[in-house]
């Protein structure tokens, strides 16, 4: 910062106190000037590269179900578990929403894009701007050459402002902040996809823990059927009216039903744990929270999905692709401005003072150093043009570009498999309808069938083939039906989450718990950024993030 001068005597330059202020003046006039052209540089400013335009994809006209359970009405999905009318479910999803740990991260992932944005915002100003001093004790070599003329030994001291300021000419740091725009609002859409996601795995994990438990007790309750069979046979066996063939064949299909319920206990033990982890929970069974068993959550028949249009305004997923094909297109913009040349103001403005040798008193040495004589300055423009590298820097552009281009098709598979999901939950949700009625029929009849091969049995009017057959029907066709009524709901879940509801319930809330938000601030100064004054729900495609447009409404976009 400070260079080194001869040594001389302050007060023998013979200047006056009015040149030394005329002579700060004139160096505030240069001041002026210079900003003053740096700021008609910035009016001439543009931005290179392409400006972002929505993403256009294929879309279908219309659903392909038309069975009459299925309306075109306008989706109500906001709170779709409450369709099911089950008091736990709800207690689950909002103990989730609150204490799941995959959420909290993704919570925090948007306090970091928020971060990232400031970052890109301070960009537009002066990059360097830095206050300093320095104190140097220096010594020539004895032998060094050309040096006779010089003070081998001398101090130099000062301090003052530093500054360097790049222009934003061809609009580098714009497409900076516009990237990071868009990556802030691409976080935002990830948490509201997250925040689907894991209240469809709470639903659907609820329901298999239903399911798992009705197949149980199904399960137990044809153990005792066969258990009875079972008695019936050896006593007719010791009475001498039949052979042990028969005992032999009802104890093994009665130990061969006994023999499902450790894997279906098995099953509703792993089903519990998981939903636990998803409540942010040590895996415990939760009886506390499920409150016993109870049935397999059922809801209306009907369902309302909308016109398929919507989804691209209520999948977070499709917003996020396209947040991101817009951050990636401003990076674009951002590598082709290194092709053309940057223009920089450097400016400094301090105090300097230098001694030779025989000055031996901080007073000799720093004693002038606030003297007006040891006023110094430097400041003016600059302008580098890179050479001799531009296949490097035009392939960056390409490279750029190739991402985009990625993202893109990312966005139009995105808006494919939407639609997949739903078709796929809608003809999984009427199918399993129309199954789960045939096996209601099923199991009636196989229940009588059951009960008439007994009476047959006992009056020996049949074998017992035909019980064992009627029996192991019984218990194939009610853990069928279980699960069947089962995938209806699981199917219906499947809907609502293709449909993209849920993620609204969110509204103004902020995305990290204040526990979190507590800790955090403890550790780290995040301002205003936590939590935002006001921060609104994720943009449709093509919209701005109404956050960060009140808070830099200012800058031209």
């Amino acid at each position: 910062m400070a260079t080194k001068r001869e040594p001389t005597a302050r007060g023998s330059s013979g200047q006056s106190p009015d040149a030394s202020v005329n002579y700060t003046d004139s160096t505030m006039a240069t001041i002026k000037k210079v900003g003053l052209i740096s700021l008609l540089f910035l009016a001439a400013c543009t931005k290179v590269g392409p400006d972002f335009e929505p993403l256009a994809a294929v879309t279908p006209d219309d659903w392909s179900a038309r069975e009459a359970s299925i309306t075109k009405t306008d989706a109500d999905a906001v709170t779709w578990w409450e369709a099911f009318n089950d008091p736990v479910l709800n207690d689950l999803v909002e103990t989730a929403r609150a204490q799941n740990l995959t959420l909290q991260i993704a919570g925090i992932r948007v306090m970091e894009a928020r971060a990232r944005l400031g970052i890109a915002v301070g960009t537009q100003y002066p990059q360097v701007q830095e206050v300093g001093g320095s104190v140097k004790a220096n010594g020539i070599s004895d032998n060094a050459q050309n040096a006779d003329f010089l003070d081998r030994r001398f101090h130099t001291g000062g301090f003052g402002f530093d500054t360097a300021w790049e222009l934003d000419f061809w609009g580098k740091f714009r497409r900076g902040i516009e990237s990071s725009d868009s990556a802030l609002g691409a976080s935002i859409a990830r948490y509201d996809d997250f925040l689907v996601t894991l209240e469809g795995d709470v639903a659907r994990t609820y329901v298999l823990i239903r399911e798992f438990e009705e197949r149980i007790a199904i399960t137990e309750r044809n153990v005792a059927i066969q258990q009875r069979s079972f008695d019936i046979a050896d006593a007719r066996f010791r009475a001498g009216a039949v052979s042990e063939l028969d005992v032999r064949q009802a104890e093994a299909l009665l130990n061969d039903t006994r023999a499902r319920i450790p894997t279906l206990e098995t099953n509703l033990r792993q089903a519990k744990h998981a939903l636990s982890v998803l409540l942010g929970l040590p895996p415990q069974n939760l009886t506390s929270l499920l409150g016993g068993t109870g049935p397999i959550p059922s809801a209306a028949t009907e369902i309302a999905v909308g016109i398929p249009t919507d989804l691209l305004r209520r999948r977070p997923d499709i917003r996020q692709a396209e947040l991101e094909a817009a951050s990636q297109s401003a990076r674009i913009g951002i590598a082709r401005a290194d092709l053309y040349p940057s223009f920089s103001l450097n400016g400094f403005i301090g105090l300097e003072t230098s001694h030779n040798g025989g000055a031996t008193s901080n007073n000799a040495v720093f004693g002038d150093l606030f003297d007006s004589s040891s006023f110094t300055w430097v400041i003016g423009p600059s302008v580098r043009l890179p050479i001799f590298n531009y296949g490097r820097l035009t392939n960056n552009v390409r490279v750029e570009d190739a991402r985009f281009q990625q993202l893109v098709v990312n966005y139009q598979e995105t808006v494919l498999r939407a639609y997949q999901e739903v078709e796929d939950g809608l003809v999984g949700f009427v199918k399993s309808q129309e199954r789960t009625g045939n096996l209601g029929v099923a199991v009636t009849a196989s229940r009588r069938a059951v009960d008439l091969s007994l009476l047959q049995y006992r009056e020996g009017t049949a074998d017992y083939t035909r019980v064992l057959d009627t029996q192991e029907f019984l218990v194939d066709q009610e853990d069928a039906l279980a699960v069947s009524r089962s995938s209806i709901a699981l199917n219906l879940i499947s809907v609502y989450k293709a449909l993209g509801g849920g993620w609204q319930v969110r509204g103004d809330n902020e995305f990290v718990p204040e526990a979190i938000q507590v800790e955090m601030r403890e550790r780290t100064d995040w301002g205003e950024l936590m939590p935002p004054e006001d921060l609104q729900e994720a943009p449709d495609s093509g919209e701005d993030v109404g956050f960060i447009r009140s808070l830099f409404r200012r800058i031209d976009w």
